[in-house]
C-alpha cells in the first residue's frame, strides 16, 4: 500500500475519531515545541476535550498532515472533521471569540469563562 494513502486513511481516521484533534509536536501533557504549547494550552485552559497526536513519534503523519490539510506546519487543530487552523489563526479566533462560536454550534463543550478572561487578559 502507498504510504501517502495509508497516512491519509490514518489522519481520516484520527480527525473522524475525536469532536477535536490536535496534530502537535509533542503531547497535550509534554509539548514539544511552542507553537503546540500555546495551541494545547489555549485547548486545556477552555476545558475543551480534545485528541492529541504526536507528529514526532510518526514520519507519514508528520509529513501527512501537512498534505492532508494543504497546510505546511504543525499545529494543526480540526473541529468535527474540519481543518480549523494552525497557532497564528488559532490564537487570533480566540481572541475574536470565533473559536468560541465555532465550539458552541458544532456542539464542542468548553468553559466560556475561561475563553473570556484570555480575552480580558490579551485586551
Amino acid at each position: 500500500m502507498n504510504t501517502t494513502t495509508d497516512a491519509a486513511t490514518r489522519i481520516e481516521d484520527m480527525v473522524k475519531a475525536s469532536d477535536v484533534v490536535l496534530f502537535m509536536k509533542g503531547t497535550k501533557a509534554m509539548p514539544q515545541c511552542g507553537f503546540s504549547a500555546k495551541v494545547a494550552g489555549v485547548l486545556n485552559y477552555m476545558e475543551v476535550e480534545y485528541g492529541d497526536v504526536n507528529v514526532l513519534e510518526d514520519a507519514d503523519i508528520r509529513q501527512g498532515i501537512k498534505d492532508f490539510s494543504d497546510w505546511p506546519t504543525i499545529p494543526q487543530l480540526y473541529v468535527k472533521g474540519e481543518f480549523v487552523g494552525g497557532c497564528d489563526i488559532v490564537t487570533e479566533m480566540v481572541l475574536s471569540g470565533e473559536l468560541d462560536d465555532m465550539l458552541a454550534a458544532k456542539g464542542v463543550a468548553f468553559d466560556k469563562q475561561a475563553a473570556d478572561r484570555i480575552r480580558e487578559h490579551n485586551a
